[in-house]
């Protein structure tokens, strides 16, 4: 339908269509000028300041946690709007719904998981030009993933701080993925062969794409 998905390394993507949407950017040098910019949380490998200011202008919507917004404090845009999971907001035609995206196995030490429910982190659902698109977020394979059915699922597959290869071929199932994207892998933890073995046991189509 015109939609172009570009993979920007671990969880980053630049979606474009009649407008240009960029989740957490990161380790980018340059792009171009952003209609919206999501930011699933505060961790510097998803917020990344620097970067956010190189693709944000006057005319930037950037949707967010509570945390990062203050981060980005002094940031040029034309709005940078704080959310929590259960959200739907409307940007210029381009529905954006915000979902909880949490650990349920994955611990940083005893009883304190890397991404906690209460932390309110987020993921996204975006619906463009007819598309819908699901952007998980650092996760596992959560309750509110069941019967989401969405055309295309980014999903995270390095494990230590996400889903494992396997759980998250079992996410593309509960999300109802028509085609799926491995992300989360070959920057901090995970490599190709997390997204290779993702692709062979994944209940959909997947696309490995190669870093833009």
């Amino acid at each position: 339908r015109g939609l172009k998905i570009s993979w920007l390394g671990h969880d980053g993507f630049k979606i474009k269509n009649t407008k240009t949407i960029y989740i957490d950017p990161y380790q980018i040098k340059a792009g171009e000028e952003a209609d919206i910019i999501l930011i699933t949380h505060e961790h510097f490998d998803h917020c990344s300041p620097g970067v956010v200011k190189k693709i944000a202008s006057s005319k930037t919507t950037i949707i967010t946690t509570a945390v990062v917004k203050s981060q980005l404090s002094g940031t040029k845009a034309k709005e940078i709007r704080a959310a929590k999971p259960g959200q739907k907001i409307v940007v210029d035609n381009v529905s954006i719904e915000t979902v909880p995206s949490y650990n349920v196995n994955k611990f940083r030490s005893r009883g304190e998981l890397f991404h906690s429910k209460q932390d309110q982190m987020l993921g996204f659902i975006i619906n463009l030009d007819g598309v819908c698109i699901y952007h998980a977020g650092d996760c596992d394979s959560i309750p509110e993933m069941e019967g989401l059915n969405v055309d295309i699922a980014c999903l995270p597959v390095s494990g230590t701080y996400v889903m494992t290869a396997e759980e998250a071929a079992y996410a593309t199932k509960r999300v109802k993925a028509k085609i799926a994207i491995p992300m989360h892998y070959g920057s901090i933890v995970g490599d190709e062969r997390d997204a290779e073995r993702f692709k062979k046991l994944a209940a959909c189509e997947v696309r490995v794409l190669s870093r833009e």
